[in-house]
């Protein structure tokens, strides 16, 4: 039944149990609801109206209820999505990057939902549109835009599209004489290619029946796709398969990794008709990544228990692991991210004591410097550069207070020129805010990054309602940036809180490692410590934070609403992660075998059994007084699919215990990222934040 807070005249969606059982290392179990589990899926993905009636049924029944749960919220989400949109400079366009004859930029025009990509000629002249998205976009319930690269000669423009929200690409080759497509489609791809130095045609990633990016074609241009020469085809279906280039336009890519070992080989770029050749043989646990400087190949490994990466160098004629020649030695707790390398500096963005910075090293002397921030936690991004003979770096900056700042930096002056700062059309004053980084103690002893802003007149007495944001999966740390949407809860007196826990590379790989496989519940854990930290400096009270994340981040709040219902006075879950252990059995979904080395693999390991088995949120509902849930699904998402939320939300009422409801709402029309326009994506947000001001008993306030 659902709380008062929640008044309903709908009955609550009952979905029928249909009991399957699985036996696996001797263990029974029951799934009443695998029958939400379409046994066309794969088919769904392509066709959305190809669900089975009884399924569609179901999701229509909880988006009714959930729409009944949220009456009386319809003109706070409108004011909310007016705030949100207010705050988006609508013909925002990005910097112009410099390329030959060109500069190449995208953005939006005032009202677009989706981005434009243009360019400028150099000596002047005027704006040309290389690809509208609203145009393309006309008459399509989802429309998503895949990669967008012209051709090194300028003349031709590689583009894909999804319109399903399954995130099968469509590419298309447009002429840039004529503005128009050639009879080059190319589909069910990853969503980009990688052109051939002459601009002669393209290799791309193609999706196999599982819908994993298992091998590579090249597509000549002119010719048929079905005549496509294929490359490189993966055999193992846990690793995923990519290709990329150099921006000197001399090599190919072609990548083959998992989550914790990559192999590459490389083409020379001007002879696509050549084989890929190894660069180091695959072997577990090792990652290395390839930068072209020239007559050398930068390259970022862990190899040799570099396990926060260190940089080596090897001749592009031999890059064979018996030539690589340590350049920056490996330091312990300073994980190195990424590099870029220019004709007199090679740039390197790190990650030293939880926060960002950015190095630069001048090739000819090995003098390094570093460029300095002030704020006490912050965000930066290396923008990518088309040029490689300059002394010029691009790069971003914002922080939780601080709008996105880009910056040119000179490398050998060592100056910086803001060439553009973020604008909030509705007004921002960063002084009416404050930006801090706590420090919450976990369990073991080990101390989780908090970054968090407010406003400067907050209260520090408990009393404030706190929005606490947490991902903590495959490494991916989450940045302390700007984020306008936020400023809706922070001005309406908030703490809107991020949690740097494990299962990210905040602190280093180790960060990452201790938040994996069977260390996975520290990754709870460390959110459960960062909430009741909030609570303890005086920022909030636990009836009063509102958990949010989605995938992994989404399995994080089934877990922690599992171990520790009564921290949270209510929970968001995106297209969550739930059903862990049923998806980690399941080979033939898109994700399994490559997913196996982060979370284990139960159908060949009983202790990877037994470790999923004791977390995964779906296996561990209980009858505990749970709070408030609102949930976030998409029909086509390949990713987290549909029936894992549905099936969780149907298991909360059955097995959960407490007078709170749990809310469903599917995006029948979209996949993993939700709805495509950036509009739309708002309404999106302005129902969960709505939620949550409903359940800290903010919805009156301004």
């Amino acid at each position: 039944m659902p709380s008062r807070a929640f008044p309903s005249t709908v009955a609550t969606p009952c979905p029928e149990a249909r009991p399957v059982t699985d036996l696996r290392h001797g263990i029974e179990r029951v799934d009443d609801y695998a029958w939400m589990r379409a046994d066309n899926w794969q088919d769904v993905l392509r066709d959305p109206a190809l669900l089975a009636p009884d399924i569609r049924a179901h999701l229509e029944a909880e988006n009714a209820y959930q729409a009944e749960l949220m009456r009386g919220t319809e003109e706070l989400q409108k004011t909310l999505a007016a705030e949100m949109r207010g705050r988006i400079k609508e013909d925002e366009t990005s910097v112009p990057a410099r390329d030959g004859p060109f500069a190449y930029a995208g953005g939006f025009r005032t009202g677009g939902e989706y981005p434009r990509f243009f360019r400028i000629p150099r000596d002047g002249g005027a704006e040309e549109v290389l690809l509208d998205g609203d145009r393309e976009a006309e008459g399509k319930n989802y429309f998503r835009l895949g990669g967008a690269d012209h051709s090194p000669d300028h003349k031709r423009l590689l583009w894909g599209h999804d319109d399903k929200g399954s995130e099968l690409y469509t590419l298309s080759v447009r002429d840039l004489a004529t503005g128009k497509d050639l009879e080059d489609t190319v589909g069910e791809t990853g969503g980009s290619g990688e052109w051939d130095a002459a601009g002669n045609g393209f290799f791309y990633t193609r999706l196999d029946a599982n819908h994993r990016p298992s091998s590579v074609f090249y597509h000549a241009v002119g010719a048929a796709p079905e005549n496509d020469r294929l490359i490189y085809d993966e055999t193992d279906p846990g690793f995923f398969v990519n290709v990329s280039g150099s921006r000197l336009h001399d090599w190919i890519y072609v990548s083959a990794h998992d989550h914790e070992t990559l192999e590459c080989h490389i083409i020379p770029a001007g002879d696509p008709s050549a084989a890929p050749r190894l660069v180091a043989a695959r072997e577990s646990g090792l990652q290395y990544d390839l930068e072209e400087g020239g007559d050398v190949f930068f390259i970022l490994t862990n190899a040799d228990g570099a396990k926060d990466f260190k940089i080596v160098t090897a001749p592009v004629t031999d890059p064979g692991r018996a030539n690589w020649r340590e350049l920056v030695p490996h330091e312990p707790d300073r994980l190195i991210l990424s590099v870029m390398a220019f004709a007199r500096f090679l740039v390197r963005l790190e990650r030293k004591d939880g926060l960002p910075r950015i190095v630069v090293r001048e090739r000819a002397t090995g003098e390094e410097h570093l460029i300095a921030f002030d704020e006490e936690a912050y965000s930066l991004g290396l923008h990518g550069s088309y040029e490689y003979d300059t002394d010029t770096l691009r790069f971003s900056y914002s922080s939780m207070t601080t709008p996105e700042q880009v910056f040119d930096y000179d490398m050998r002056t060592r100056t910086r020129t803001l060439l553009k700062t973020q604008e909030v059309p509705s007004g921002h004053n960063p002084e009416d805010y404050v930006t801090r980084r706590l420090m919450a103690s976990a369990p073991d002893g080990e101390l989780v990054p908090i970054s968090l802003v407010h406003r400067k007149d907050l209260a520090h007495d408990g009393s404030a309602p706190c929005l606490l944001y947490g991902y903590g999966a495959y490494g991916m740390a989450m940045p302390a940036s700007f984020n306008t949407n936020c400023l809706s809860l922070v001005d309406r007196g908030f703490v809107y809180a991020i949690a740097h826990i494990r299962g990210g590379k905040e602190k280093g790989y180790a960060w990452y490692e201790d938040g994996k496989r069977e260390k996975k519940v520290n990754t709870f854990t460390d959110f459960i410590a960062c909430a009741r930290h909030l609570v303890a400096e005086g920022y909030t009270s636990h009836d009063r934070i509102v958990a949010e994340g989605g995938s992994a981040g989404g399995m994080l709040m089934g877990a922690v609403t599992n171990m520790a219902p009564e921290a949270f006075g209510g929970i968001v879950a995106a297209v969550p992660f739930v059903d862990v252990l049923n998806t980690m059995l399941d080979d033939t979904l898109p994700l399994t075998p490559p997913e196996w080395p982060e979370w284990g693999n139960p159908i060949a390991s009983r202790q990877d059994y037994d470790t999923i088995a004791a977390y995964s949120p779906y296996d561990n509902i209980g009858p505990h007084a749970y709070p408030p849930i609102l949930v976030l699904a998409g029909l086509t998402d390949p990713r987290v699919t549909y029936w894992e939320p549905a099936k969780w939300v149907a298991r909360l009422r059955a097995h959960g215990g407490g007078d709170n409801p749990v809310l469903l709402k599917t995006n029948l029309d979209a996949g993993h990222a939700g709805a495509s326009g950036r509009f739309s994506r708002l309404d999106e947000k302005a129902l969960t934040y709505a939620f949550v001001l409903k359940v800290t008993g903010k919805m009156d306030s301004r």
